[in-house]
């Protein structure tokens, strides 16, 4: 089974590369941003022709029972940042690209191994990411997106353009992101420069343990 991860950051690729140093998985960095995240996406679909692909990296998290260094696995992802508006089209929804789904949902059977997880690793939530080119540095951002999008776990600025890609390419995808910050708890984005001053080694393992299930 050839498995790719994406991660948009050095930072990112580092711990994944410390993580996977023995394994035959294959982790890239497309870049940040939506148009880096599918561009790179694309090339590790036309480079490996991968059996599936995982975002991971950091985001920041919502939620009261979300804490910094937890997990948020996708069940669903969307944009936070896209509107194609009525004028033509009165069924397109907040988030949605016309013509295509308004929510892409986790591959069922990489969502099915990801959940059998959650017992044994409590860190690990489940539930919608949202994606959009913005680094969500304040509450007012935070509680502008969270305003349209209420069940949102995690928000980041690639999954959701690396789910659009491997749609459009039927490759089963799934995010794993690790919780750097929480935005309406935070200020200045100071958790999110303290996450990455004292992100622990195993900060990435629920992911390792994720692919060792597959």
């Amino acid at each position: 089974m050839i498995i790719g991860i994406e991660v948009a950051m050095d930072k990112e690729l580092q711990q994944l590369k410390q993580v996977f140093a023995d394994s035959q998985v294959i982790v890239e960095k497309c870049g940040i941003g939506k148009v880096n995240a599918a561009l790179g996406v694309q090339r590790m679909i036309n480079d490996y022709h991968p059996d599936c692909i995982i975002s991971s990296g950091c985001a920041g998290g919502n939620g009261d029972d979300i804490n910094v260094k937890d997990v948020v696995v996708s069940t669903e992802l969307t944009y936070h940042d896209v509107y194609c508006g009525a004028a033509i089209d009165n069924t397109t929804q907040y988030g949605q690209v016309q013509g295509l789904p308004a929510r892409y949902k986790a591959d069922p059977y990489l969502l099915e191994k990801a959940l059998a997880l959650c017992a044994s690793h409590p860190s690990l939530h489940p539930g919608l990411i949202v994606t959009g080119d913005w680094f969500v540095d304040s509450k007012e951002k935070m509680r502008s997106i969270i305003d349209l999008f209420p069940d949102a776990c995690a928000v980041d600025m690639e999954s959701a353009a690396i789910a659009q890609t491997c749609y459009i390419h039927h490759v089963p995808f799934i995010s794993f992101r690790v919780v750097s910050d929480i935005p309406l708890r935070d200020t200045d984005a100071s958790m999110y420069h303290d996450f990455w001053n004292t992100i622990a080694d195993d900060s990435f393992h629920i992911t390792k343990t994720f692919v060792e299930s597959l």
